[in-house]
């Protein structure tokens, strides 16, 4: 091992420890290891923007848009809310149904889309089935993650690996539909899981009747302020036993704009001291009214504005590509901007000690809002939130809707059959739809999740460094060392499930992306040392590269429902971790037989 093999591993190790710390948004992480590497004179300018012109990356950025376009006609909504009334007399032949849908539309629409629109309509119907939104959110993470496997456009995940691999002299290019042939086996091997294995080990984290519990609507910060004739007035929080009584924690108080945030339990209240209290809706209600306490919104809005009929409380997921993000609802002058009012805000893991308005948001966040019921609609129109409610299953007809779905499907036969590129396909689709109009310019910019853009053209170079460096050589040569302990006979298997298990290891704890450009050209390395085909072991970085289930931070959609479905960080473990274990296996029986060695 040279100086040279021990920095590029040394930076990459870094890098992987700030990608779990999440010190920076992941796409800032991306850049500083390729600030490093191109500041350490590891990459030319050249090299170190070549990124952003990357194939891969400028088609994933055509179907974000291409996505938007098809959110936009209502599709997707109205194909599984149909279905789901044809089959409403068994539960489990409609929810294999809607698992089905999600991830075939998964295998031509960015997933992380598709989750954002079928979120809500997850919610509800596991309100109609009776059982806790909670069973069924990790599970639509998942059949959004296994459709994104059967096709080539299905992940930013496959494209790339296309690209990487294409890289390499004689590599022919992985084929639009080459990965149905496995990603079929694990859609079948994974519904039959989320149907009959997952729902005994998710707990019911929210329940199903009444407002505050069809929306789990728990875990929230809010703020009370102690008003006149409060009976907690002289009192202390532990002479009240308000966490008994009411299920409700005192984080905080402010008193004559100071912070108390010591010894809480015990701090005798005053007239107008500023409770901040993490619980349930329900709780806060009830506290208000024993306790002689106002809520944020009793504060903030009139009389008039709190009893007009249209008004709805609803939970809004805040996108990762929101203007909002990293700013706090004062700087933003939210409800001016969106005519309706921040009650709470909930975030895993997090213990604020801010006012409400001056917390700065961050993608995923769980947001309270109370609003008028037009403005309230008007919220996921934007992009920047999804609004937990109910969903119309209706068509928008707009003038040229149809055109969406026939560009997008033309482009994927062309593709398919080799007739064009890709890349070429989606970017004359795109060109179509924006002269016909059916969907902007500014919608389009919108629509494109730049910090994903931003990641992957920054890691990219990370491959080229991996390779002129000869780290992936020499860690090729550490894993020959390994396999070459097994019989002949055994070491491709032995070399598949070594692959598979790093790939699958380092994608749960950092970004898919990353793992992807790094296993790929250490992948294509040691097959080569080895005298095996490299194209087997390419699919297997693939694929375990997209088997993210065991943590909610592996794969952008389990953090999307992470929040809405209460979950905890243990949940993902308990139902990912034999989800995995079962795919590694099949992985390592079924691949060697579609792509021999």
């Amino acid at each position: 091992m040279n100086i040279e093999i021990i920095i590029v591993i040394g930076v990459l190790i870094v890098g992987f420890f700030l990608f779990i710390k999440e010190y920076f948004s992941i796409d800032v992480t991306a850049l500083i290891i390729l600030s490093c590497f191109f500041g350490l004179g590891f990459l030319t300018p050249t090299e170190a923007v070549s990124g952003f012109s990357n194939p891969a990356v400028i088609t994933i950025g055509l179907l974000f848009v291409l996505s938007s376009a098809i959110q936009k006609t209502g599709l997707l909504e109205y194909i599984v809310v149909t279905i789901n009334k044809l089959l409403q007399s068994s539960r489990i032949i409609g929810m294999a149904a809607y698992y089905f849908t999600i991830s075939i539309a998964s295998s031509l629409i960015n997933n992380t889309a598709i989750v954002a629109i079928f979120m809500p309509i997850t919610i509800r119907l596991a309100h109609s089935y009776k059982v806790s939104p909670s069973k069924m959110l990790i599970p639509l993470s998942y059949a959004a993650i296994l459709g994104g496997t059967l096709t080539l456009v299905g992940t930013s995940t496959n494209l790339l690996v296309n690209s990487i691999y294409m890289g390499y002299e004689g590599a022919e290019p992985l084929g639009m539909f080459e990965f149905f042939k496995y990603g079929i086996f694990i859609l079948i091997i994974g519904t039959a899981y989320l149907l009959f294995i997952a729902p005994k080990l998710i707990p019911s984290r929210t329940s199903t009747s009444s407002l505050t519990k069809s929306y789990h609507l728990g875990g929230y910060l809010t703020e009370m302020k102690v008003r006149k004739g409060s009976v907690l007035i002289g009192k202390s929080c532990i002479d009240r036993s308000i966490n008994q009584n009411y299920d409700v924690t005192v984080l905080d108080i402010i008193r004559d704009q100071k912070h108390i945030a010591n010894n809480i339990r015990q701090t005798i209240l005053k007239e107008n001291d500023i409770l901040f209290v993490r619980g349930t809706l329900e709780n806060f209600i009830r506290m208000k009214e024993v306790e002689g306490v106002t809520l944020l919104t009793d504060e903030k809005l009139t009389q008039s504005e709190l009893e007009q009929e249209d008004n709805e409380l609803v939970e809004c997921l805040l996108t990762d590509d929101s203007d909002l993000v990293g700013k706090s609802l004062m700087s933003t002058n939210f409800r001016q901007i969106f005519g309706a009012f921040i009650l709470a805000i909930r975030r895993e893991g997090g213990i604020f000690r801010k006012k409400i308005a001056h917390m700065k948001l961050q993608a995923f966040d769980t947001l309270l809002v109370y609003g008028p019921s037009k403005k309230i609609s008007n919220l996921s129109d934007r992009g920047d939130f999804i609004v937990l409610g109910k969903v119309k299953a209706r068509l928008i007809k707009e003038k040229f809707w149809w055109v969406s779905i026939y560009v997008v499907l033309i482009s994927i036969f062309f593709a398919a059959i080799g007739f064009i590129p890709i890349m070429k396909g989606a970017f004359i689709s795109v060109v179509i739809l924006l002269s016909l109009k059916i969907i902007t310019a500014p919608e389009s910019y919108q629509s494109i999740h730049w910090q994903v853009i931003v990641l992957i053209a920054a890691l990219i170079p990370i491959g080229i460094v991996i390779q002129k460096t000869g780290t992936a050589q020499w860690i090729g040569n550490n894993i020959s060392d390994f396999i070459y302990l097994f019989s002949d006979d055994v070491q491709p298997y032995a070399l598949i499930a070594t692959i598979y298990f790093i790939t699958m290891i380092l994608t749960e704890i950092s970004s898919n992306v990353a793992t992807a450009i790094i296993m790929v050209p250490i992948a294509i390395a040691v097959s080569t040392q080895l005298g095996f085909e490299h194209r087997p072991f390419v699919f297997t970085v693939a694929f375990a590269a997209s088997s993210s289930f065991i943590t909610p931070i592996g794969y952008q959609t389990n953090l999307m429902v992470y929040g809405p479905g209460g979950y905890k960080f243990s949940d993902y473990i308990r139902v990912g971790l034999p989800l995995s274990m079962i795919l590694f296996v099949v992985a390592i029986i079924t691949i060697p037989k579609i792509w021999p060695f």
